[in-house]
């Protein structure tokens, strides 16, 4: 007797290999039994006759971490087929920090995460774990937040790591390693990861590399000349080479300004593996991407953490400097910034800064400082797409051309927060699957589902995770290859994509004909 049956779908396993004919028999947690199942008895029987059966797709990349403490059912990830999700994206996460650190993060990273409860513990990697394991929908993994690594040994300021700081962060970064962490995550364009040399997350990464565990890296664009080579991709493989350990690069992908540089881009990659470093790296299919104002400050501004940032925000002579500090910025101009989350001012939620500025009748550096103000810095944006709908299209291209590479992955770097958050927390998955799979027909559903499960499952040591295989946990997909589509969009974000009508999570259906189901089967992994 199985507890759920799945009959007359297609079944593609994850490796990549063609579909095939066949029944997958669960019972409890586990796949039992893969074929001809059609004289079994089951508790719960799901007809996916012309659908295909596949591995719940595992979002590399996503800044859910508060988000699935305040929302567990987490519609927006399992509605897609997601079933597990890699926390503590850029470093930008809680674990490990004392109470007070924890406090300190929650509220400065609050902007791209949302506040979660203040009175969490988040003081290991183990406790961290325990916050997520059977509390929510779906399975979480945690990689070491440099963020959160960095605020606990040298505070919220601009030192250097070394000595007995740098001692400390190696034992934190080994008891992580020991409690379940699958590797250590960077994000070099936040504070306070920024503050670090190339030096320091060589060492770091030392420690990882003992473990099997992977450098998860966001690329230094601030601060520069204190990264190997200035920084960004040459900063990464040196820090392979060094210390030994796999890399990863998040969301390594082509943009508005670089459409159609896929080989370029690729050619030191592709070198350095060539050398014998061992290397991913992953994407999500949008032109522009989405995070929090808060960073867009020069690096001195976050001297101090939350309560020194408002301090000078607060002090006239300050604010004047620091908002034509903003207004000159060229990583993110703010002209291009379409405000997402802003919970106490709700009504400027979808509107670009300067159509705020106008309607506050000031400059738009003074209205980001107004709205840091009355946001106690929870400011979230993203940034407008190109006009030109070729450049929209030259860019499907590169994000198939990339995916086709058996070395890349899916991650969506969703942020849930906010009225008006980007699509891609709502479109990711199946807009690889379904639009751009048809708009640009390189990779067949089979390919496409092996990037989303089993290459992610590997990378990160996922134990029998990512295949549709007897002996492995039944997470599982149920999709319409045909009907399958994403259908957020930059103006109407939040809507779930069509086709994907059930997803089971460690063999509990936790979608059920296009319904949550409420049921919190997730664990925390590996």
């Amino acid at each position: 007797m199985f507890d759920v049956l799945i009959t007359g779908g297609t079944v593609v396993d994850g490796t990549g290999k063609p579909g095939y004919r066949a029944d997958v028999g669960i019972i409890g947690e586990k796949i039992n039994a893969i074929g001809d199942l059609s004289h079994a008895q089951s508790r719960r029987v799901i007809d996916a006759t012309g659908h295909v059966v596949s591995p719940g797709f595992i979002d590399s990349h996503v800044h859910s971490d508060a988000a699935l403490l305040n929302d567990p059912q987490h519609a927006g990830g399992l509605r897609q087929g997601v079933t597990t999700e890699i926390l503590g994206q850029d470093g930008l996460s809680y674990a490990p920090a004392s109470a007070e650190n924890y406090r300190i993060y929650n509220r400065y990273l609050s902007g791209i995460l949302g506040r979660a409860p203040d009175d969490l513990d988040m003081s290991s990697v183990e406790a961290f774990r325990a916050n997520y394991h059977k509390k929510c929908a779906i399975n979480t993994a945690y990689p070491v937040a440099h963020g959160a690594l960095r605020l606990e040994t040298c505070g919220f300021y601009d030192v250097p790591m070394i000595e007995d700081r740098l001692e400390h962060a190696k034992r934190l970064v080994r008891e992580g390693m020991e409690q379940g962490a699958i590797g250590f995550a960077t994000g070099l364009s936040y504070h306070p990861q920024s503050w670090s040399d190339t030096t320091e997350l060589i060492e770091l990464c030392k420690v990882v590399a003992e473990y099997d565990g992977v450098y998860i890296t966001h690329l230094r664009n601030v601060n520069p000349d204190r990264g190997f080579g200035g920084g960004g991709v040459p900063e990464a493989l040196e820090i392979g080479r060094k210390s030994g350990v796999k890399v990863h690069f998040s969301h390594f992908r082509t943009a508005a300004n670089s459409v159609g540089e896929v080989q370029e881009m690729l050619e030191p990659i592709d070198k350095a593996k060539a050398e014998g470093l061992d290397i991913t790296l992953e994407l999500y299919p949008y032109p522009t991407g989405s995070t929090f104002l808060v960073s867009n400050m020069e690096s001195p501004f976050h001297e101090g953490g939350p309560d020194g940032i408002i301090e000078r925000l607060s002090d006239p002579s300050e604010r004047a400097k620091v908002a034509a500090e903003l207004e000159s910025n060229t990583r993110r101009m703010l002209d291009e910034a379409i405000m997402s989350h802003l919970p106490k001012t709700p009504q400027f939620e979808g509107l670009g800064i300067t159509e705020i500025a106008n309607r506050k009748g000031m400059s738009s550096g003074e209205a980001a400082i107004d709205l840091f103000l009355e946001n106690d810095l929870e400011v979230g944006f993203w940034l407008t797409p190109p006009d030109d709908i070729r450049v929209w299209r030259d860019l499907n291209k590169d994000f198939m051309e990339f995916l086709s590479r058996p070395d890349y992955m899916v991650g969506s770097d969703a942020i849930q927060v906010g009225g008006h958050p980007h699509p891609r927390a709502y479109g990711t998955f199946p807009r690889f699957l379904g639009r751009l799979r048809r708009q640009v027909p390189i990779m067949t559903v089979e390919q496409i589902v092996q990037r989303m499960s089993d290459n992610p499952a590997r990378r990160f040591g996922l134990t029998n995770r990512g295949r549709i295989e007897e002996g492995y946990f039944a997470d599982v997909v149920v999709f319409d290859s045909e009907r399958i589509v994403d259908v957020a969009t930059y103006d109407d974000p939040q809507q779930h994509p069509a086709g994907i009508p059930f997803v089971l999570v460690n063999g509990e259906v936790a979608v059920d004909h296009e319904r949550c189901t409420g049921i919190m089967a997730g664990q925390a992994i590996p």
